[in-house]
């Protein structure tokens, strides 16, 4: 999915729709029930902290998006929000982020059954939210203060679905669910282009195409 591509809404919406269908579709598995209080593939998360933080992801969207964003608040770059984001700076050296850990764990204790219904209401609302018009087409995140072009941080959900999904099923010792091809285009688009500007373009070019140079972990996170 070019960056042209994404300011289409129809198919931001279809893609946005098909990765939270899928990642409800794993989360409903009796495999991540039976092991809702058991710790995951995520340190400081139980898997059912974990599924919620996973099925939060377009219900921030929604939340996002039926509200209009304070005039005050810079809008920046995609880019420009991974490089600010605190969360990214401590996983950068290893940290976790105990407070969003206890938050998605304490959220998860309202069950398994409460939190898929929380994520089938959302994936509900999705569309019409979506079609709602807004100017300026843009959504507020209030836990960082800044906001981000409404298809920018769609792709920022979508790359927390993908991800964490593929968390959720190592958890669980599930198959990791594989996407339609504008998610996983979208959500590479943003993970090359965010380890890019981390580890430079050499480093990149060469763990893509000659591993014998290259120099280690181009991880975007």
């Amino acid at each position: 999915m070019a960056l042209a591509t994404l300011h289409d809404r129809e198919r931001l919406t279809a893609a946005l729709v098909s990765c939270t269908e899928r990642s409800i579709a794993l989360a409903a598995r009796d495999e991540v029930r039976t092991a809702w209080e058991r710790d995951s593939a995520c340190t400081g998360m139980t898997v059912g902290g974990l599924t919620h933080h996973l099925l939060a992801q377009s219900a921030h969207l929604v939340r996002g998006l039926r509200v209009e964003a304070p005039g005050e608040a810079p809008v920046i770059t995609r880019l420009g929000h991974y490089s600010s984001a605190p969360w990214v700076k401590a996983s950068r050296s290893g940290e976790t982020d105990p407070d969003q850990d206890e938050q998605d764990n304490a959220a998860a204790q309202v069950g398994h059954a409460q939190v898929l219904a929380e994520a089938r209401q959302a994936l509900a609302d999705l569309p019409g939210v979506l079609a709602l018009p807004r100017d300026p087409d843009v959504v507020h995140i209030p836990w960082q203060g800044w906001s981000l072009a409404t298809p920018d941080f769609a792709t920022t959900r979508l790359m927390e679905m993908v991800v964490h999904g593929d968390d959720l099923a190592a958890s669980v010792g599930l198959p990791t669910p594989e996407h339609d091809d504008d998610v996983v285009e979208a959500v590479l688009d943003l993970l090359v282009h965010v380890s890019l500007g981390r580890h430079g373009q050499v480093a990149l070019i060469r763990a893509l195409s000659r591993p014998q140079r290259a120099s280690g972990d181009v991880s975007a996170f």
